[in-house]
């Protein structure tokens, strides 16, 4: 199917296998890095790919998590609101994510009427089953704000000796690290309008997830067998129940989230943690009405789902307990697959910090982006060597006209019936890694029958083979193009673009893509001089990847170093010396056009030097910052709009992150150099450069 296209949904069918899979919804808090690509999203694809490829009825639900925090402190950085952040990075990820080919059958978000239906609904069976309760908590308020303030709404002075750090967030502080609470800061102020917080005490509700431990345990020891849990997965989960189940906050004192359906409650919305796994199910009731046929379906539904490492007590121990404490028979999660930091260069990606190559910057490269998908910018698959479909395609009497030959008695040519051993056995190990969600195995696999293809064309010669003996010569053609075609499909679920251009010189549709024949049967793959018919017309051959260049690699490696910051540095580094050089050059041709005019005795002399650009040439001017925001693409960047006096507002970007609180940005004066030719950067139009703040 084509990705995000919209086809009838599916639903499961009795008597088949059917397999709902999921991938750990991304924040929309930033542009996705390959770390998350990669970590969750990518592999559920993988995984959903190859469902397809063997015939079973699965779709692939995702989408991103926008309520919260981490949404609210956003738009407070940008100056707009909530749902103006979450609709802009929904469609960046939507974009991204298809730019890397992933083919979900939803991709929806958190926000939706759905998500808040299903989410009080599961509330509502909650405190009817008395699994919930409420307790008082103490709480920073802001009495200027009016309200009680999140952990990331609080910054004071770390408590930790020695350090003392003067910014440090509620809930950890970045000089030291410490993982802290808002009441422990020394000092406290609201993040927003910078006046001291009291403490106050508002009522929550929580989840008893000790009063739910023995079902709970029960699920996971039958269910971590059953569906082969990895072992980081197992330890992760024990560790919180050696520990001891504790009682869970589920509300917040927010505005950006579903509401908690209660009188008492009406100012309150649901914890993140608490909603977040929900949308998983409203995202389907988007995909399809008949939602709960997947998800109240445990008999005939098994659900995969797919995370990174730091998310796995969620969909192991709280998203099983709000579901188990329904009292409803629900689909549970059978398999998890669990993905481990992916690092970049010294440390681990990061959105937050800007470290990591982007999706935005994968597309902005010439790499293809089935090497994006698998990481593989030096270790290109060698799955065709076109020699031989080049050969094919010569005319009558140099090759076979792009006609694939019939090959009458392969199964008992030594070196034909010997490689169709060897690749069954591959496809078997491939088949067992797949369904056991060992994908980088199964990858592994696949690209060991295409060395086997690769040694069986040269150990064959049958280049010598064509004028000494033909109908050898025929066998190796059609049992190579039967092992393409094999390849291109065990491929498909890892390089889809890439089995998509081999069935195309193929000439064959990709719907005809499947691991299996008609029947269902696999033994197919241990005779693959079997699996194309004689007498079919191939396209037209040609390279399927590029070579990339040393010097590629090294520019790629020089251009995604560092930060997003780091980056952006440099890049504005790198333009202000071409704008310095050019202003120079610039100077120099004006010095010699008006030396030129004057008369020959007024000429200088040859030693004589040509003046230096001077000061007086800069139009610098004070103007008013009426509005700023925090850059979306860029953390150490301001976007103003700055007041000349000329009617119009100027754009300004101004790397004074690190140096100026935004909040104190807002109606500052500043100087600004005015007559520099206007350009682009990171896709704001800059009319100005501004710096030296003061008042």
């Amino acid at each position: 199917m084509g990705d995000f296209d919209r086809p009838v949904p599916k639903l499961p069918i009795p008597g088949k296998r059917n397999i709902l899979i999921t991938s750990a919804l991304p924040y929309v808090n930033n542009v996705p890095h390959l770390g998350n690509i990669i970590g969750c999203v990518l592999s559920a694809d993988v995984f959903a790919r190859y469902c397809r490829l063997r015939g079973y009825n699965a779709i692939y639900i995702c989408g991103t998590d926008e309520y919260g925090t981490a949404t609210e402190t956003k738009a407070m950085e940008e100056n707009s609101t909530p749902r103006q952040i979450c609709d802009k990075y929904h469609a960046i990820h939507r974009e991204v994510y298809k730019w890397f080919n992933i083919s979900f059958d939803e991709f929806g978000r958190t926000s939706s009427p759905q998500q808040t239906e299903v989410c009080q609904a599961i509330f509502k069976k909650l405190l009817d089953n008395n699994w919930l309760s409420e307790n008082t908590m103490k709480q920073l308020y802001c009495d200027t704000c009016e309200k009680f303030l999140a952990d990331r709404l609080v910054e004071g002075n770390c408590p930790t000796e020695g350090c003392n750090y003067d910014s440090a967030r509620g809930d950890q502080c970045e000089n030291c690290g410490k993982l802290l609470n808002p009441t422990e800061l020394i000092n406290p102020r609201c993040k927003q309008c910078k006046n001291t917080p009291r403490i106050r005490d508002t009522n929550h509700l929580f989840l008893e997830l000790p009063l739910l431990k023995d079902k709970l345990v029960s699920y996971i020891e039958s269910m971590s067998v059953a569906g082969s849990w990895s072992q980081n997965a197992i330890q992760t989960t024990n560790a919180w129940l050696k520990e001891g189940l504790k009682q869970r906050c589920i509300t917040r004192d927010l505005k950006w989230g579903v509401p908690v359906p209660l009188d008492e409650f009406k100012d309150k919305v649901f914890y993140v943690w608490f909603d977040a796994p929900i949308g998983y199910v409203s995202i389907t009731s988007c995909y399809t009405h008949d939602w709960e046929k997947w998800w109240k379906n445990p008999d005939n539904v098994e659900l995969y789902q797919f995370m990174g490492k730091d998310n796995v007590p969620f969909h192991t121990v709280m998203f099983p307990s709000t579901l188990i404490g329904t009292g409803e028979n629900w689909t549970m999660m059978k398999t998890i697959s669990v993905t481990e930091y992916l690092n970049y260069e010294s440390g681990k990606f990061s959105k937050s910090k800007g470290v990591g190559v982007f999706g935005n910057d994968a597309k902005d490269t010439n790499i293809p982006v089935e090497v994006w998908r698998y990481y593989l910018l030096t270790n290109r698959p060698e799955v065709s060597d076109t020699l031989f479909t080049c050969f094919l395609a010569k005319p009558t009497g140099l090759g076979y006209g792009s006609v694939i030959p019939d090959a009458p008695g392969a199964d008992s040519h030594p070196l034909t019936k010997k490689l169709g051993e060897e690749v069954g056995k591959y496809v078997e190990q491939y088949l067992e890694a797949m369904e056991k969600v060992k994908l980088k195995q199964g990858l592994k696999t696949a690209m060991s029958i295409s060395s086997e293809g690769n040694a069986y064309l040269q150990e064959s010669q049958f280049w010598k083979l064509y004028k000494e003996d033909q109908p050898s010569c025929s066998i190796v053609i059609k049992t190579s193009l039967g092992l393409v075609y094999l390849l291109a499909c065990l491929l498909e679920p890892f390089m889809p673009s890439f089995s998509v251009e081999v069935f195309k010189q193929l000439n064959l549709p990709l719907e005809q893509a499947s691991l299996c024949d008609e029947k269902g049967d696999m033994d197919r793959a241990k005779r693959p001089w079997d699996i194309l018919p004689a007498g079919h017309k191939i396209g037209t051959p040609e390279p399927l990847f590029k070579d990339l260049k040393d010097e590629e690699v090294e520019d790629y490696r020089r251009r995604f170093a560092g930060s997003q910051a780091d980056r952006l540095e440099r890049e504005e580094a790198e333009k202000a010396a071409k704008l310095a050089e050019q202003l120079k050059k610039k100077a120099s041709v004006g010095g010699r056009k008006q030396q030129a005019k004057k008369p020959a005795s007024e000429a200088k002399s040859k030693g004589s030097v040509e003046p230096e650009i001077s000061i007086t040439r800069l139009d610098i001017r004070v103007g008013l910052i009426k509005k700023v925001q925090k850059h979306p693409d860029a953390d150490s960047l301001y976007v103003e709009e700055i007041d000349l006096g000329e009617g119009d507002c100027r754009t300004v970007v101004s790397g004074l992150v690190k140096y100026i609180p935004l909040e104190e940005m807002q109606d500052r004066k500043v100087c600004v150099l005015c007559n520099l030719k206007p350009a682009s950067m990171r896709g704001h139009q800059v009319t100005g450069y501004g710096s030296c703040c003061f008042q």
